[in-house]
Protein backbone atom coordinates (compact mmCIF):
# COMPACT_ATOMS: atom_id res chain seq x y z
CA UNK A 1 0.00 0.00 0.00
CA UNK A 2 2.68 2.47 1.06
CA UNK A 3 4.20 2.00 -2.64
CA UNK A 4 1.21 3.62 -4.18
CA UNK A 5 0.61 6.25 -1.43
CA UNK A 6 3.93 7.52 -0.45
CA UNK A 7 4.63 8.41 -4.35
CA UNK A 8 1.88 9.90 -5.00
CA UNK A 9 1.33 13.75 -5.30
CA UNK A 10 -1.55 13.46 -3.02
CA UNK A 11 1.24 13.02 -0.26
CA UNK A 12 2.18 16.67 -0.77
CA UNK A 13 -1.11 17.37 0.56
CA UNK A 14 -1.15 15.23 3.46
CA UNK A 15 2.45 15.57 5.11
CA UNK A 16 1.42 19.00 6.48
CA UNK A 17 -0.54 17.55 8.60
CA UNK A 18 1.44 15.12 10.02
CA UNK A 19 4.19 17.54 10.79
CA UNK A 20 2.14 19.47 12.77
CA UNK A 21 1.10 16.67 15.05
CA UNK A 22 4.52 15.82 15.48
CA UNK A 23 5.24 19.15 16.44
CA UNK A 24 2.68 19.61 18.35
CA UNK A 25 4.59 17.48 20.90
CA UNK A 26 6.26 19.81 23.05
CA UNK A 27 9.77 18.10 23.13
CA UNK A 28 9.74 17.82 19.60
CA UNK A 29 8.29 21.51 19.19
CA UNK A 30 11.53 21.81 21.21
CA UNK A 31 14.03 20.16 18.88
CA UNK A 32 12.28 21.83 15.38
CA UNK A 33 12.28 25.42 17.19
CA UNK A 34 16.30 25.05 18.17
CA UNK A 35 18.05 22.91 15.65
CA UNK A 36 15.64 23.04 12.43
CA UNK A 37 16.12 25.32 9.49
CA UNK A 38 12.62 25.66 8.82
CA UNK A 39 11.92 29.53 9.19
CA UNK A 40 15.22 30.07 6.97
CA UNK A 41 14.95 27.35 4.60
CA UNK A 42 11.72 26.30 5.09
CA UNK A 43 11.87 25.04 0.97
CA UNK A 44 15.09 23.19 1.30
CA UNK A 45 13.98 21.27 4.67
CA UNK A 46 10.51 20.24 3.17
CA UNK A 47 12.14 19.05 0.18
CA UNK A 48 14.83 17.05 2.13
CA UNK A 49 12.22 15.68 4.34
CA UNK A 50 10.20 14.54 1.21
CA UNK A 51 13.31 12.64 -0.23
CA UNK A 52 13.61 11.32 3.02
CA UNK A 53 10.13 9.78 3.40
CA UNK A 54 10.34 8.45 -0.37
CA UNK A 55 13.69 6.45 0.59
CA UNK A 56 12.20 4.75 3.34
CA UNK A 57 9.79 2.64 0.73
CA UNK A 58 11.56 3.19 -2.54
CA UNK A 59 15.09 3.49 -1.74
CA UNK A 60 15.88 -0.33 -1.85
CA UNK A 61 19.04 -0.87 0.14
CA UNK A 62 19.60 2.88 0.66
CA UNK A 63 16.54 2.86 2.56
CA UNK A 64 18.76 1.75 5.77
CA UNK A 65 21.53 3.62 5.16
CA UNK A 66 18.75 7.14 5.35
CA UNK A 67 17.45 5.29 8.82
CA UNK A 68 20.77 5.17 10.01
CA UNK A 69 21.82 8.92 8.60
CA UNK A 70 18.66 10.42 10.09
CA UNK A 71 19.24 8.66 13.96
CA UNK A 72 23.16 10.34 13.06
CA UNK A 73 21.76 13.59 12.33
CA UNK A 74 19.64 13.19 15.74
CA UNK A 75 22.29 12.24 18.30
CA UNK A 76 22.74 15.95 18.87
CA UNK A 77 19.29 17.30 18.82
CA UNK A 78 18.81 18.24 22.58
CA UNK A 79 18.06 20.27 25.17
CA UNK A 80 14.67 21.74 27.28
CA UNK A 81 11.34 22.35 26.14
CA UNK A 82 8.61 24.82 26.81
CA UNK A 83 8.01 23.36 30.50
CA UNK A 84 11.64 23.26 31.39
CA UNK A 85 11.88 19.52 30.67
CA UNK A 86 14.95 17.81 29.30
CA UNK A 87 14.57 16.38 25.73
CA UNK A 88 16.69 14.41 23.72
CA UNK A 89 15.43 13.43 19.94
CA UNK A 90 16.26 10.39 20.07
CA UNK A 91 14.32 8.88 23.17
CA UNK A 92 12.44 5.77 22.13
CA UNK A 93 8.91 8.43 22.82
CA UNK A 94 9.63 11.07 21.46
CA UNK A 95 11.11 9.22 18.07
CA UNK A 96 8.53 6.88 18.02
CA UNK A 97 5.91 10.15 18.22
CA UNK A 98 7.19 11.76 14.70
CA UNK A 99 6.85 8.40 13.14
CA UNK A 100 3.42 7.42 14.69
CA UNK A 101 1.73 10.40 13.28
CA UNK A 102 2.02 9.15 9.41
CA UNK A 103 -0.71 6.64 10.31
CA UNK A 104 -3.37 8.46 10.96
CA UNK A 105 -3.04 10.92 8.72
CA UNK A 106 -2.81 8.80 5.84
CA UNK A 107 -5.78 6.66 7.11
CA UNK A 108 -7.91 9.87 7.81
CA UNK A 109 -7.01 11.99 4.41
CA UNK A 110 -7.93 9.13 1.85
CA UNK A 111 -11.48 9.76 3.58
CA UNK A 112 -11.06 12.57 1.52
CA UNK A 113 -8.50 12.42 -1.36
CA UNK A 114 -9.25 8.75 -2.51
CA UNK A 115 -11.23 5.55 -1.35
CA UNK A 116 -11.76 5.03 2.23
CA UNK A 117 -9.75 2.38 3.27
CA UNK A 118 -11.17 -0.86 4.63
CA UNK A 119 -10.36 -2.71 7.46
CA UNK A 120 -8.29 -5.21 6.39
CA UNK A 121 -6.29 -2.37 4.37
CA UNK A 122 -6.19 -0.33 7.36
CA UNK A 123 -4.26 -3.39 9.07
CA UNK A 124 -1.93 -3.65 6.27
CA UNK A 125 -1.25 0.12 6.24
CA UNK A 126 -0.34 -0.52 9.94
CA UNK A 127 1.67 -3.28 9.45
CA UNK A 128 3.73 -1.60 6.54
CA UNK A 129 4.25 1.54 8.55
CA UNK A 130 5.84 -0.50 11.28
CA UNK A 131 8.40 -1.99 8.83
CA UNK A 132 9.84 1.48 7.64
CA UNK A 133 9.83 2.29 11.69
CA UNK A 134 12.02 -0.51 11.36
CA UNK A 135 14.05 1.13 8.92
CA UNK A 136 14.14 3.92 10.81
CA UNK A 137 15.49 2.45 14.12
CA UNK A 138 12.40 2.00 16.08
CA UNK A 139 12.02 -0.79 18.07
CA UNK A 140 9.17 -2.85 18.08
CA UNK A 141 9.09 -2.58 22.19
CA UNK A 142 8.97 1.69 21.59
CA UNK A 143 5.49 1.23 19.18
CA UNK A 144 2.36 -0.55 19.39
CA UNK A 145 2.33 -3.71 17.16
CA UNK A 146 -1.43 -4.02 16.74
CA UNK A 147 -4.28 -1.49 15.47
CA UNK A 148 -6.25 -2.40 18.94
CA UNK A 149 -3.12 -1.63 20.59
CA UNK A 150 -2.13 1.52 18.46
CA UNK A 151 -5.40 3.38 19.24
CA UNK A 152 -5.17 3.58 22.81
CA UNK A 153 -1.62 4.72 22.77
CA UNK A 154 -2.17 7.64 20.17
CA UNK A 155 -5.21 8.64 22.64
CA UNK A 156 -2.68 8.71 25.44
CA UNK A 157 -0.42 11.00 23.36
CA UNK A 158 -3.36 13.38 22.52
CA UNK A 159 -4.78 13.83 26.05
CA UNK A 160 -1.44 14.12 27.97
CA UNK A 161 0.85 15.50 25.61
CA UNK A 162 -0.48 17.76 22.37
CA UNK A 163 -0.59 21.13 22.79
CA UNK A 164 -0.40 24.25 20.51
CA UNK A 165 3.39 24.72 20.54
CA UNK A 166 4.87 27.70 19.05
CA UNK A 167 5.73 25.61 15.85
CA UNK A 168 2.19 24.90 15.48
CA UNK A 169 1.59 28.30 15.62
CA UNK A 170 3.92 29.14 13.02
CA UNK A 171 3.01 26.51 10.83
CA UNK A 172 -0.54 27.46 10.33
CA UNK A 173 -0.08 31.04 10.38
CA UNK A 174 -0.86 33.43 7.64
CA UNK A 175 1.01 36.57 8.42
CA UNK A 176 4.57 35.09 8.42
CA UNK A 177 6.74 35.80 5.68
CA UNK A 178 7.69 32.89 3.26
CA UNK A 179 10.66 33.32 0.84
CA UNK A 180 10.41 32.70 -3.08
CA UNK A 181 10.75 29.10 -3.76
CA UNK A 182 14.41 29.05 -4.94
CA UNK A 183 14.26 25.40 -6.16
CA UNK A 184 13.11 24.03 -9.85
CA UNK A 185 13.34 25.95 -13.59
CA UNK A 186 14.94 29.50 -13.80
CA UNK A 187 11.95 30.24 -15.67
CA UNK A 188 9.31 29.01 -13.09
CA UNK A 189 11.47 30.45 -10.27
CA UNK A 190 11.33 33.99 -12.19
CA UNK A 191 7.22 33.83 -12.31
CA UNK A 192 7.26 33.19 -9.11
CA UNK A 193 9.20 36.07 -7.72
CA UNK A 194 7.30 37.95 -9.91
CA UNK A 195 3.91 36.91 -8.90
CA UNK A 196 4.64 36.11 -5.05
CA UNK A 197 3.05 38.94 -3.68
CA UNK A 198 -0.17 38.03 -5.11
CA UNK A 199 0.57 34.16 -4.52
CA UNK A 200 1.54 34.05 -1.21
CA UNK A 201 -1.77 35.26 1.01
CA UNK A 202 -3.18 32.28 -1.43
CA UNK A 203 -0.86 29.86 -0.54
CA UNK A 204 -0.48 30.19 3.33
CA UNK A 205 -4.21 30.33 3.35
CA UNK A 206 -4.06 27.05 1.40
CA UNK A 207 -1.66 25.53 3.57
CA UNK A 208 -3.69 25.97 6.70
CA UNK A 209 -6.72 25.17 5.31
CA UNK A 210 -5.06 21.16 4.23
CA UNK A 211 -3.17 21.04 7.92
CA UNK A 212 -5.70 21.57 10.00
CA UNK A 213 -8.63 19.74 7.38
CA UNK A 214 -6.46 16.70 6.84
CA UNK A 215 -5.47 15.95 10.45
CA UNK A 216 -7.60 13.46 12.53
CA UNK A 217 -10.57 15.54 14.14
CA UNK A 218 -9.24 13.90 17.65
CA UNK A 219 -5.93 15.31 16.76
CA UNK A 220 -7.46 18.75 15.88
CA UNK A 221 -9.48 19.17 19.16
CA UNK A 222 -6.17 17.80 21.53
CA UNK A 223 -4.39 20.71 19.96
CA UNK A 224 -6.74 23.13 19.79
CA UNK A 225 -7.11 23.88 16.15
CA UNK A 226 -10.51 25.31 14.90
CA UNK A 227 -12.14 24.00 12.08
CA UNK A 228 -15.76 25.11 10.96
CA UNK A 229 -18.60 23.34 8.93
CA UNK A 230 -18.21 25.60 5.90
CA UNK A 231 -14.89 24.37 6.26
CA UNK A 232 -15.29 20.24 6.64
CA UNK A 233 -17.82 20.92 3.25
CA UNK A 234 -15.23 22.66 1.14
CA UNK A 235 -12.82 19.73 2.02
CA UNK A 236 -15.32 17.51 0.94
CA UNK A 237 -15.68 19.48 -2.23
CA UNK A 238 -12.00 19.90 -2.89
CA UNK A 239 -11.65 16.04 -2.38
CA UNK A 240 -14.11 14.79 -4.91
CA UNK A 241 -11.94 16.96 -6.91
CA UNK A 242 -8.67 15.55 -6.53
CA UNK A 243 -10.27 12.00 -6.14
CA UNK A 244 -11.51 12.20 -9.97
CA UNK A 245 -8.43 14.02 -11.66
CA UNK A 246 -5.39 12.51 -9.78
CA UNK A 247 -6.04 8.75 -10.92
CA UNK A 248 -6.51 9.92 -14.61
CA UNK A 249 -2.90 11.63 -14.34
CA UNK A 250 -0.12 10.11 -16.60
CA UNK A 251 2.35 8.23 -14.25
CA UNK A 252 4.96 11.58 -15.39
CA UNK A 253 2.63 13.77 -13.19
CA UNK A 254 0.86 11.43 -10.53
CA UNK A 255 3.93 10.53 -8.99
CA UNK A 256 6.90 11.72 -7.16
CA UNK A 257 10.60 11.32 -9.33
CA UNK A 258 11.73 9.37 -6.77
CA UNK A 259 8.80 7.00 -6.99
CA UNK A 260 8.77 6.77 -10.90
CA UNK A 261 11.82 5.61 -11.14
CA UNK A 262 11.30 3.30 -8.26
CA UNK A 263 8.36 2.02 -10.41
CA UNK A 264 9.73 1.53 -13.63
CA UNK A 265 12.85 -0.28 -12.49
CA UNK A 266 10.47 -2.42 -11.12
CA UNK A 267 8.38 -3.12 -14.88
CA UNK A 268 12.46 -3.63 -16.23
CA UNK A 269 12.50 -6.17 -13.52
CA UNK A 270 9.32 -7.87 -13.82
CA UNK A 271 9.81 -7.81 -17.80
CA UNK A 272 13.34 -9.60 -17.58
CA UNK A 273 11.82 -12.30 -15.28
CA UNK A 274 9.40 -13.34 -17.95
Amino acid sequence: MLWSLVGDIRVLLTLPAALTMQVAHPAVSAGVDEHSVFRTDPWGRGERSLLSLQLWVYGGPGAMEEGRRLRRLHKTIQGTDAHGRKYHALTPDHYAWVHATGYPVFRHAQNYLGRPFTQAQERQLYAEWLRVGRVLGIHDRDMPQTIEAFWPYYRGVLDNELEKTVVVRELIATDLPLPVPDRGPVALRTLLRLSWPALLPLLVRFRRFVTIGLMPPDARDAIGLEWTESQERLLRRFGRVVRVVVPVLPERLRFLPTARRARRAARRERAAAR
